[in-house]
């Protein structure tokens, strides 16, 4: 299970943008980078006759998965995540994602 999930609001700790927040739109390279929402946009120029339009078209390049901190629902504050282990409604036991300072769970039981 990774801390970080698709979906999640992150708020970038480091790098060019730092201070932003935006949304997870895709986890690569087995969980170490993401794309994340008006995040890191590198300029990218695509040929005529390449695709829909030429010219230069801004995109989201992924960014290091150390440089984000997921943001709290209820705080909206970042904040670091721990694991731990709750019963589901069938009585198995089920790792879940919760914040470190108040214990808050992020994954619905």
């Amino acid at each position: 299970m990774r801390k970080i999930k698709k979906g999640d609001l992150v708020f970038v700790l480091a790098g060019k943008d730092k201070g932003k927040t935006g949304k997870v739109l895709r986890l690569i390279k087995g969980g170490e980078r993401c794309l994340v929402e008006g995040v890191n946009h590198h300029m990218h120029h695509i040929k005529q006759g390449r695709g829909p339009e030429a010219g230069i078209v801004r995109k989201e390049a992924p960014i290091a998965i150390s440089n984000l901190a997921l943001v709290s629902p209820t705080t909206g504050q970042p904040v670091r995540v721990g694991f731990t282990t709750v019963e589901d409604a069938n009585g198995k036991e089920r790792k879940v994602r919760v914040v470190h300072k108040t214990g808050e769970i992020l994954d619905q039981v």
